[in-house]
Parts: C-alpha cells; structure tokens; sequence
C-alpha cells in the first residue's frame, strides 16, 4: 500500500460519534454498532467505589 492514499468518507453518525468523544473529558462509554454503524452511544453516568 505504499505510495497509495486511500480515502474514507464519515458518515453524518460517524462525525457526531466523533464529537461526542472528544467533548468527553473522562470516563467509560459504550458505543452501539447496528450494520457497521453506530447507532446509540451509553455513557456510565454514575460509578461508585467502595
């Protein structure tokens, strides 16, 4: 593949995805995938340690 650039185009989901992650400062998420896309994105909220 050297000397080859190959392009990928994100989808509409894909760069929300994306932006969501970054205004994250820490923490866990889950990230629902539905035919190669996600669909739904499940942040924890709440984690207590005892």
């Amino acid at each position: 593949m050297k000397g080859k650039e190959e392009t990928t185009t994100l989808t509409e989901k894909e760069l929300k995805l994306i932006e969501l992650i970054r205004e994250i400062k820490f923490g866990e998420i889950k990230i629902i995938i539905q035919d190669s896309t996600p669909i739904r994105i499940e942040e924890v909220r709440k984690s207590i340690k005892l």
